[in-house]
């Protein structure tokens, strides 16, 4: 596929897929989101990408991402949010002791591989943290490329299967056992007009009453990413991902405060769009002929018990303590996916509320998974 055709497809096949969930009610069952993502991985996998295009996906990534971000907080309702900070923070710390328990017992059952206590400690990085916190324990830790490759291929292929779950029946599932979310008001975390809007409504979006303030949150999210990167190029360059996150999140949190910004309206519906091509991308990324060719079954098995393991660990754990489904789903995400994907799974979940607790609970991974993964697997090596 031509790099020009390939960028063509990601940015129009989302409004084409929002267009099929009005039309019909099963596909909207199903969601753009998994839409996306399936669609996305059936284009990676059937065409072969130039050297340039793999370039641009990498590109595309990061930017709908961090456009995205501050279009989608500047709808939100702060003060609201501030009674879910607790529980979501708790959540937290129990898919941070999940992935501790569930890491030990990966090593435990590989523990005869000369590499396993290495993954024991990119693991406990990665979900607990994200790719950047991946990349700095395999550098600390002197791995051979060839394991921290294919743990992040499987990671990439797993995860997304994760995120399916998550954005299909992994709420239903989980309220049969854990408490539901109790929504504010039984509303949306919205204000004014918007209020009463559904969040997946683009309905007017292009009208003369909406488009040019919408046009002016976008400059004015251009301009958050830009201040963000600056920010962030003052720091050294490992930290360099998470510095522009906690960034961008700050000041589209600090524009929620403003009303005028606050008015505008389908901000999160842009937003989401964004995030929609995001899905698109990441799928096409997903090496599917690379995991099924020639399969490495420990690190295959391992990256699948610790992902899958410690979510179950996690959801036992939030219904000792009470923590709802939603938070405990969101929290969960930030942790083994981090946080370009808790707009995904809240989106899904039809809660825009549990978003700044996602971005909120993700930058604290981001901050403690190098420190707990190195440790993790020097404790490992020294005892085992």
């Amino acid at each position: 596929m031509g790099l020009a055709a390939l960028i063509g497809f990601y940015f129009l096949f989302p409004a084409l897929v929002i267009y099929l969930c009005y039309r019909f009610p099963l596909i909207d069952k199903i969601g753009a989101v998994i839409i996306c993502y399936l669609a996305g991985m059936l284009v990676g996998n059937y065409f072969t990408f130039s050297v340039a295009a793999v370039e641009m996906q990498d590109t595309l990534t990061s930017a709908a991402v961090a456009l995205a971000l501050p279009l989608l907080l500047f709808s939100m309702d702060v003060k609201a949010w501030s009674r879910l900070a607790g529980k979501a923070t708790l959540s937290m710390l129990l898919a941070t002791i999940s992935i501790l328990v569930v890491a030990f017992g990966g090593f435990m059952l590989i523990r005869e591989a000369p590499f396993a206590w290495q993954l024991g400690g990119m693991a406990v990085g990665l979900y607990t943290g994200g790719t950047p916190n991946l990349a700095a324990i395999k550098t600390a830790l002197h791995v051979d490329s060839g394991i921290y490759i294919t743990m992040h291929t499987y990671d990439t292929v797993i995860s997304l299967l994760y995120i399916l779950f998550f954005c299909s029946i992994a709420q239903r599932l989980f309220n049969l056992f854990l408490p539901k979310f109790e929504r504010r008001s039984g509303e949306l975390a919205l204000n004014g007009a918007a209020e009463t809007e559904a969040i997946d409504s683009y309905s007017g979006i292009f009208s003369r009453k909406t488009l040019p303030s919408l046009l002016g949150a976008f400059v004015l999210a251009v301009v958050i990413l830009g201040i963000s990167v600056g920010l962030a190029g003052l720091f050294p360059e490992e930290y360099g991902d998470a510095v522009t996150i906690l960034a961008i999140t700050t000041l589209g949190i600090s524009c929620a405060f403003i009303p005028r910004v606050r008015a505008i309206k389908k901000t999160f519906q842009a937003g989401m769009y964004l995030i929609y091509i995001f899905c698109l991308v990441v799928g096409s990324m997903a090496n599917l002929k690379e995991l099924f060719t020639r399969v490495n079954w420990p690190i295959l098995g391992f990256v699948i018990f610790c992902i899958f393991g410690s979510l179950l660990l996690h959801a036992l754990l939030c219904r000792i303590f009470r923590i709802d489904t939603d938070t405990m789903i969101i929290t969960s995400t930030s942790a083994i996916c981090s946080p370009p994907f808790v707009p995904v799974v809240a989106n899904a979940l039809k809660n825009r509320e549990i978003i700044l607790s996602g971005l909120y609970t993700g930058i604290i991974g981001y901050a403690i998974g190098n420190y707990l993964g190195i440790s993790f697997s020097y404790i490992l090596r020294s005892l085992f």
